[in-house]
């Protein structure tokens, strides 16, 4: 148990500061500094510690163990990059649905989900790892399709132009989303190996 508890601390440490090296590249500085810091609950960490696996979340293991992760359950909750965390009752359809999701925590979403794929694939890590992770739940996952298109667009981007034009043209969007330009330039899945460098 001690060596989970050390490997689990590890783990969540070194993420929170890649997440944090993305989100400062991001332009988006105070969500980095605050990313997942519920992490460190009891509630969250003890189960973290109990599932430890350092392959992958030791979310999946305890639900594999007891039908259901506790610990998720809580995270998702308190943490807005989440898009599970979008979800309220649609006063039409009486039916729990996805709502969009802000710019702001769709680009620390996609942050986070860098982050992860480089903590958990290590050396081997490519990046169109994050794309490839994404997309084989695409039809079953519960997300507003708007939201969906724009962290599928920044995923795309990321496989095929690389860290550093992605980085750009986030920082560029978050700036315009300051002055009230809140339309993405070039938000389209076709054209995205076309935007990667563009100025605004």
């Amino acid at each position: 148990m001690l060596d989970n508890l050390k490997g689990h601390f590890l783990t969540v440490v070194r993420h929170r500061r890649k997440v944090r090296e993305h989100c400062f590249k991001a332009g988006i500085f105070w969500r980095g500094l605050w990313h997942d810091m519920s992490k460190f609950s009891p509630t969250e960490f003890i189960p973290g510690v109990m599932y430890f696996q350092g392959s992958r979340s030791p979310n999946e293991k305890e639900r594999e163990v007891i039908g259901y992760s506790q610990a998720w359950m809580h995270h998702k909750g308190r943490n807005r990059h989440h898009f599970e965390y979008w979800t309220d009752y649609n006063t039409v359809t009486k039916k729990l649905e996805p709502v969009k999701m802000p710019d702001v925590y769709i680009f620390e979403m996609f942050c986070d989900r860098v982050a992860a794929s480089k903590i958990y694939n290590k050396e081997n890590y490519k990046d169109d790892m994050p794309l490839a992770y994404f997309m084989r739940a695409k039809q079953k996952r519960m997300i507003e399709k708007e939201t969906a298109e724009k962290l599928e667009f920044l995923l795309t981007m990321l496989a095929e132009r690389g860290e550093e034009e992605t980085f750009r043209y986030i920082r560029k969007q978050v700036r315009r989303n300051r002055v009230g330009m809140t339309r993405w330039r070039g938000f389209d899945m076709a054209k995205v190996k076309e935007v990667g460098g563009q100025d605004t």
